[in-house]
């Protein structure tokens, strides 16, 4: 199966918005749509800061990822976050993923950044494991938040 790419524009914010949900839903993450659209809308605004990306097959969205540029002295400068990554389960083992990652990789170097960075549950082996045959290797320090306004 082929797939396609599109970047969002405002006129597709509701279909974004609904993968969002089912994503956020699926593992067990705060969604709040409000929040959500301001992001979207941000992104959509300032291509500088990066993208949200339609996985498309056969003219219908089954994913999407985001990438968001970054600066670290440690990377070297500029470095990309996949932010979110969701394959919907009907497409997942069939490729659809590595693709789709192979995509990210050219949309971050397009960006021109040092890095690719991701965060990825620890209980999640599976998902662990896809990630780790792309390349990708564990950090051995935690990601912390603080949350600085109301959420």
């Amino acid at each position: 199966m082929a797939f396609d790419y599109t970047k969002l524009n405002a006129a597709r914010t509701a279909e974004a918005l609904a993968l969002m949900r089912r994503f956020y839903t699926e593992e067990a993450l705060d969604y709040r749509e409000a929040r959500a659209r301001h992001a979207l809308e941000h992104l959509d605004a300032h291509p500088e800061a990066g993208g949200f990306w339609f996985i498309e097959a056969d003219g219908r969205a089954v994913g999407y990822f985001v990438l968001t540029v970054c600066h670290s002295l440690e990377f070297g400068g500029r470095f990309a976050l996949l932010d979110e990554f969701f394959v919907d389960a009907a497409h997942r083992g069939a490729g659809a993923g590595a693709l789709a990652l192979a995509r990210i990789e050219e949309e971050a170097a397009r960006l021109g950044v040092e890095a690719l960075r991701l965060e990825v549950d620890r209980a999640n082996a599976r998902v662990r494991a896809f990630y780790q045959r792309s390349g990708f290797a564990a950090h051995p320090r935690d990601l912390m938040t603080k949350w600085l306004r109301s959420r």
